[in-house]
């Protein structure tokens, strides 16, 4: 048997993109819409936890950061191919959308003085990443689901493998999907639809990807032929660790973290002399791997060979207070304490910027479906993404796109 269920709006995905898009269609409907958010995994596991570094967010003006400057460094790190009018709208929108989760609860981290802190980021030519530890991830999707809990007129489906999408004269019906723990399948149907699938980095053999990421969002598109963007552009986050593929945050080469050869040297000084370790993700990833290949690098398993990430310029003390998770992660994974022993690591396929082409406000072409976060390509990233910026993408879209399906549902209730 066949379980049907009707819905207004159905969210696929759970991520930091899927619940903010859940929430602000829940607000923006006023309980007047019956709303779906499904996920592979328990909604709180999604892929959006592993991010540890910060959000990118504008917020001291008063002390020499600005919007322009956020745009400009964006824009450049993407070797000038993001879409101008959009990094625009983002930049702008960003603090305010990190503000909000501050009003939510999140425990961002606190300067001194009491005002919420912000860390160096690749790229950045201001300290602009908002970070909680080095669990910023995990802590924005805690804000988001508890703040979720909220509204009554939003059903949360875990374990639910969508495999395809109803699209019926151009029109969005519903979704397919099977219930993994009984095999059950079920049709969502619904007016409207947010695809929040996440990217694709599973394709990859190394990289900080979990086994969720698996591009299944962007496969059932690429079939229903929808269209697809920029999916030549793949990031590789320069400090995965070896051999696992764990990410090791760029928060550690933002509090002072040095990478170095195998002849002890910090060789980012030659490749990028003014940025040096916190240059942009390519050109840092590209570094590394010019040494590891001229024979500069560390002999690994499986010919993943490394260099290595040292902690010694951070101070124990701040390691524990900043880097607690990724000390664990270096005690538990390879069994080296930061604090004592450099990481070796190399670059991990890390993040997608292209996905499904979709207008400014994340709509796909096909009337009422919509696309936020990784599995979309507004080109705000063009070929490469600057750290703490996915996060935040994730978060404001994910708010656009969840408006817009719920105005675009109570408008044609309304006809």
């Amino acid at each position: 048997m066949v379980e049907v269920l009707d819905y207004d709006i159905v969210v696929i995905g759970s991520g930091l993109a899927g619940l903010r898009a859940a929430i602000e269609a829940a607000q923006e409907s006023k309980g007047k819409l019956r709303i779906a958010i499904i996920a592979k995994n328990q909604l709180m596991r999604a892929h959006s936890i592993s991010a540890e570094g910060g959000s990118a967010a504008v917020l001291y003006t008063d002390e020499g950061d600005s919007f322009d400057l956020h745009a400009y460094d964006t824009i450049k790190g993407s070797d000038y191919l993001a879409d101008q009018d959009i990094v625009e709208f983002f930049v702008r929108q960003s603090p305010v959308d990190v503000i909000e989760l501050e009003h939510w609860g999140i425990p961002w981290a606190r300067r001194d003085d009491g005002r919420v802190a912000q860390r160096p980021f690749g790229g950045h030519s201001f300290p602009r990443a908002t970070f909680a530890a080095d669990r910023t991830g995990f802590y924005e999707i805690h804000t988001l689901y508890d703040t979720l809990l909220k509204f009554d007129n939003v059903d949360k489906y875990h374990e639910q493998f969508a495999y395809d999408f109803l699209i019926s004269n151009n029109k969005f019906r519903g979704v397919l999907a099977i219930d993994m723990p009984t095999g059950q399948i079920r049709i969502f149907k619904a007016k409207a639809g947010i695809i929040a699938t996440g990217g694709l980095g599973r394709l990859y053999g190394f990289t900080t990807y979990s086994h969720l990421v698996t591009g299944d969002g962007l496969a059932i598109a690429m079939r229903r032929g929808m269209a697809l963007k920029d999916l030549e552009f793949v990031q590789f986050h320069p400090t995965g660790l070896v051999p696992s593929g764990i990410l090791i945050t760029e928060g550690v080469r933002g509090d002072g973290g040095i990478l170095r050869n195998n002849k002890g040297e910090r060789f980012m000084e030659k490749y990028a002399p003014t940025k040096k370790d916190l240059a942009p993700r390519d050109i840092v990833s590209r570094s590394m791997m010019t040494e590891i290949l001229e024979g500069r690098g560390f002999k690994g398993p499986d010919g993943l060979d490394y260099v290595l990430l040292d902690f010694s310029p951070i101070g124990a003390e701040k390691i524990k207070e900043k880097l607690s998770q990724v000390r664990e992660i270096g005690i538990h994974y390879v069994g080296l304490d930061p604090i004592e022993s450099p990481l070796p690591v190399r670059p991990a396929a890390h993040y997608t910027m292209g996905g499904l082409w979709v207008t400014p406000v994340g709509f796909t072409g096909v009337e009422g479906l919509w696309a936020a976060g990784e599995a979309s390509c507004l080109s705000v990233h063009g070929a490469n993404r600057l750290g703490a910026n996915s996060t935040s993408e994730c978060i404001v879209f994910g708010k656009v796109t969840g408006g817009e399906a719920a105005r675009w549902v109570l408008k044609i209730m309304v006809l």
